[in-house]
């Protein structure tokens, strides 16, 4: 055997052990590649208490309830199915009803949702996929606002420098 043939099977051998060691992981991870739940998702798939996950959607409308000790529990809807989530510590100051909010946590027995961080929705062009899917499914949500009818565009920025900065780009 020449050296010229032995190197090549010793890369054929080594790229065949990890192309194997890259489709394991890959069907280990299986459907657990996944940013975040929606509500509906939860329902659907009957999850078992004890998973850790994130729950993304809208916070609820009148569900937000303060408690002692910076105990809040609210609950995270995406207009199909609810969730009740309760989070002990300090919420981020963008986060009110009405808006998004993906909630880091622990599913309980009983379907509620122990989070231990909670991201609230971060610039006015932010809104879960998912969600923005369904809010225009049931025509509540149009994108880029509306006022009296009409779209509005969204303003540019304008850098330190005098520059323009035009709207953020589509996700």
């Amino acid at each position: 055997m020449t050296r010229k043939s032995r190197r090549l099977i010793l890369i054929t051998a080594c790229g065949s052990v990890l192309a194997l060691a890259v489709g394991l992981i890959l069907f280990a991870m299986g459907g657990s590649i996944v940013f975040f739940r929606s509500p509906t998702d939860i329902a659907q798939q009957a999850i078992p208490p004890g998973t850790r996950m994130r729950l993304g959607g809208l916070v609820k409308d009148g569900s937000l309830r303060r408690g002692p000790d910076q105990t809040v529990d609210f609950a995270v809807t995406d207009t199909n199915a609810t969730v009740e989530v309760q989070y002990k510590g300090l919420l981020p100051d963008l986060f009110r009803e009405g808006q998004g909010v993906v909630a880091e946590g622990m599913l309980e027995p009983g379907g509620r949702f122990r989070a231990d961080t909670v991201l609230a929705k971060h610039d006015e062009s932010y809104m879960p996929r998912e969600v923005a899917d369904a809010l225009k499914a049931q025509g509540r949500w149009q994108e880029g606002g509306e006022k009296g009818g009409a779209k509005v565009a969204p303003k540019p920025v304008t850098a330190s420098n005098g520059g323009t900065l035009g709207p953020r780009s589509e996700r």
